[in-house]
């Protein structure tokens, strides 16, 4: 029988450990974690999910403050906010949503913020950090991070005689992704839209990852019998039977037919998706911790 993956229950209990990490903080040192998300337009996609963040952080027991920018801002003024809250001691995450409109440049934006309040885990010296194995020095990208819980609490901590497979080598997931994989000793392949025979590297996996923005591409005959499958894909296809002009989310990963083969996999949604703002929280809270030079939380 396959196990799905309910990433909102496990994204919950990721929730409840940053909550009492926070109170403790809190109570011990007398710091309250804080969290600024800055947002530039009227993205309503990009409102919604800020919204949600600043939700969290609240709930969480954070300090959350947002930013919320016209249109028109411009790079000067954008980055001269980055520095400000940089220089705020009672913020220990700062979050500037993407994508930014497109007179903007994101790069230097996301570069200008202190690598320690990096909680996207976007900086190149937390890709650094994570790059060469320093997974307690630096902040991990949250998407990774929150696959990653998936496949510790299936797997255990140590991967060791595992084969990983990751399909998509971007900057944002893919790359991140492998690494963690590889601290945890899995043997891992990052295969891509070049691999040669992708469905061949596929089915030697243990544990498949998919981040490649396909719909359903990943078919039943990739999958290797007992395998655990992460689905990091969010596509919106038609669908007609729904009503006219109505659509629906997939992921990477046709779900039914690979839930018939592997032994774990996360559907979408409802799988990877919540827990992309649950290890959000879980960088905050990590980030403060270390500024008030206390072992920071696992989770």
């Amino acid at each position: 029988m396959t196990t799905v993956i309910d990433g909102k229950q496990v994204a919950a209990s990721v929730i409840d450990a940053v909550k009492t990490a926070s109170q403790a903080l809190k109570d011990q040192t007398g710091v309250k974690t804080g969290l600024a998300v800055v947002i530039v337009g009227d993205d309503p996609a990009s409102h919604a999910y800020v919204s949600a963040k600043s939700r969290m952080a609240k709930e969480c027991g954070f300090t959350s403050v947002q930013h919320t920018l016209p249109e028109e801002t411009t790079q000067e003024e954008l980055a001269a906010l980055v520095q400000t809250l940089n220089r705020d001691d009672n913020l220990h995450g700062i979050l500037v949503q993407l994508p930014l409109p497109k007179h903007l440049n994101s790069e230097p934006i996301i570069q200008s913020i202190l690598p320690e309040k990096d909680v996207d885990g976007l900086h190149v010296v937390n890709a650094g950090r994570l790059a060469t194995g320093d997974l307690d020095g630096g902040l991990v990208s949250c998407t990774p991070a929150g696959a990653m819980v998936f496949v510790k609490r299936t797997h255990g901590a140590d991967l060791s005689g595992l084969n990983a497979v990751v399909i998509g080598r971007s900057n944002l997931f893919g790359k991140p992704m492998a690494q963690l994989l590889l601290a945890a000793n899995a043997t891992v392949t990052i295969a891509h839209s070049r691999t040669k025979d992708l469905a061949a590297v596929c089915r030697n996996a243990d544990i498949l990852v998919a981040a490649v923005g396909r719909p359903e591409m990943v078919k039943a005959g990739w999958v290797k019998p007992g395998a655990t499958v992460i689905d990091v894909g969010i596509n919106r296809i038609a669908a007609p039977e729904r009503g006219e002009g109505k659509s629906r989310l997939v992921g990477d990963v046709a779900f039914d037919e690979c839930a018939e083969v592997a032994a774990v996999i996360t559907p979408v949604p409802g799988g990877v998706g919540p827990m992309t703002i649950a290890m959000l929280m879980a960088n905050t809270v990590i980030a403060a911790y270390r500024k008030a030079g206390k072992t920071a939380p696992k989770f």
